[in-house]
């Protein structure tokens, strides 16, 4: 059966391989993927990523990163989702936390932070928020 959140499947990978105090979680490869492991990576909240290509098709193994045995990640939510797709212009992107989150952005000079986004002056799909 064919995915139809596959972003939304990579971040409850996230979030159940921290909840279980994995080292590391798989998820299929994609350019999506990649765009917002790169910022997660960027902002702090996870190790690293990189290419898995061991199996049948390729893959992303995700480093997952903790402090003091908590993990850095404390809530992953996919805002964006297939059936209700949420918009944001440079002005009106929403911050989480007060600006302890971060919101991923799809923009048009790519998967950006919110911080990023405002810097640029770009707006675009919200992805999801991470705290």
């Amino acid at each position: 059966m064919a995915m139809t959140d596959p972003l939304g499947d990579m971040l409850t990978r996230i979030r159940n391989g921290q909840q279980a105090k994995k080292d590391s979680v798989l998820t299929p490869a994609s350019k999506l993927r990649a765009n917002v492991l790169e910022v997660l990576q960027r902002e702090g909240y996870i190790r690293g990523y990189s290419q898995d290509n061991s199996g049948k098709h390729p893959a992303l193994r995700i480093e997952l990163k903790y402090f003091e045995g908590e993990p850095a990640i404390k809530h992953v939510a996919r805002v964006s989702k297939p059936g209700r797709r949420i918009y944001s212009g440079s002005k009106e992107l929403p911050t989480v936390r007060n600006g302890l989150g971060i919101t991923i952005v799809s923009t048009p000079k790519g998967v950006l932070s919110d911080t990023e986004a405002r810097a640029q002056n770009v707006g675009g799909e919200v992805l999801a928020e991470v705290f």
